[in-house]
């Protein structure tokens, strides 16, 4: 590892087909989680919500995973949250990074949890565990999702409550800036929630709507007529939601043949 860090921290010999990006800012919320910020190529564009594939030069041969970009589409910077995998091949590796080191990117984001892959709705629910916060990181801070929806509500759950304050400095930045503050105003709902340690509010994301907790924060059921739906987290939480939304009526959309909900397969280790 001592070797790779050497390596990066020059601008590194980049692939065909991809852009190295220099690390900017990096910060450690717990021994599992991290965020990092680069530089963004000028000609970098991206729909929130999508995902791109980011990674390390590895024994000089590209090592590659799934990265949600979490700024919004507007920033001058890329933003990543992460996990800390200590035998993962990139995440045990990518979380030595610092600042003035480079990472490799493929400038080709992809991805459905865009709003472009639902059709027009009332209320926008944006359900994540863990790192699944990080799409919906730049999806809240999109001022065009509060012009298309009359209420957005971020429900992130995690097992321990330290896991939680990568989302909630995010929605207090969102409060407290100058333009989106006032877009967001009485629109924007955050729901944060543990599963393991105690907090105030406990319990996963399909117990919540089973046990009609989700209702009564919301101010009613989901309902496929004006309910949209996107889910970000473990493929267990994916199946889970994904069953809980079909039970309820809603169709999974995609960006060819939008629909109520939206799910992204793409994960990181």
């Amino acid at each position: 590892m001592d070797s790779l860090v050497t390596t990066i921290s020059v601008t590194p010999e980049v692939p065909k087909g991809f852009e190295a990006v220099r690390v900017i800012d990096v910060k450690h919320y717990t021994p599992r989680l991290f965020s990092f910020r680069t530089e963004r190529p000028a000609s970098f564009r991206f729909r929130s919500g999508e995902f791109t594939m980011i990674g390390l030069n590895v024994d000089g041969k590209p090592l590659l995973r799934a990265y949600s970009i979490a700024s919004p589409n507007w920033e001058e910077f890329l933003e990543f949250y992460s996990i800390k995998v200590p035998d993962g091949p990139l995440t045990s590796r990518l979380q030595s990074i610092e600042v003035g080191q480079y990472i490799l990117m493929r400038p080709k984001p992809v991805g459905t949890l865009v709003i472009d892959a639902l059709v027009p709705g009332k209320r926008l629910f944006l359900f994540s565990t863990g790192t699944g916060i990080a799409p919906f990181a730049s999806v809240i801070r999109d001022p065009e999702v509060y012009e298309k929806f009359e209420s957005v509500y971020l429900l992130h759950t995690c097992r321990e409550v330290a896991e939680l304050a990568y989302g909630q400095e995010l929605v207090d930045s969102v409060r407290n800036h100058e333009f989106l503050g006032e877009l967001s105003d009485g629109k924007l709902h955050y729901l944060s929630a543990t599963t393991r340690e105690p907090y105030e509010n406990m319990g996963r994301i399909n117990t919540w709507i089973e046990d009609g907790r989700l209702a009564a924060f919301a101010g009613g059921a989901l309902s496929p007529q004006t309910d949209r739906v996107m889910i970000c987290g473990s493929m267990p939480m994916l199946q889970t939601l994904k069953g809980c939304c079909d039970e309820i009526g809603f169709r999974e959309g995609s960006n060819a043949n939008p629909g109520e909900y939206v799910i992204e397969k793409a994960f990181v280790e």
